[in-house]
């Protein structure tokens, strides 16, 4: 079973993302279209759908910065395990990215997020 287009042009977002932003951004409250293309991939693996974790091993492997986090994320879902390992394959790499939490706007490298996200107590 494969999976429709609306999750492969998702994935495409995420592979090209510039931004990482888990919700609304700026004054506004506007939802970013690589945040909404997260959300539907993350609506799918809620259903289960494990037809995406090769895309998201892959996403990890070869995307942009801020779509090499959108992917570690979502491997959590379904694999904790996974996203430790992608974490730790993370966490030497120097390359930035731009975040985003609500109107705050920040840079970060993914050394550096993914050292948050292998830090004790944290949820991966």
């Amino acid at each position: 079973m494969g999976i429709d287009r609306k999750l492969r042009e998702a994935l495409r977002e995420l592979a090209e993302a510039d931004v990482l932003a888990f919700g609304p951004v700026g004054f506004a409250g506007t939802t970013l279209p690589v945040t909404r293309a997260y959300q539907r991939i993350a609506e799918s693996l809620h259903t289960g759908d494990t037809d995406l974790v090769p895309h998201l091993d892959r996403l990890v492997a070869e995307g942009s910065p801020a779509g090499k986090v959108y992917a570690a994320t979502l491997l959590a879902e379904l694999d904790p395990t996974a996203a430790v390992a992608a974490w730790r394959a993370l966490a030497a790499d120097p390359a930035e990215f731009t975040t985003f939490s609500g109107c705050v706007m920040n840079r970060t490298s993914l050394a550096e997020y993914a050292a948050g996200n292998l830090a004790p107590g944290t949820p991966n």
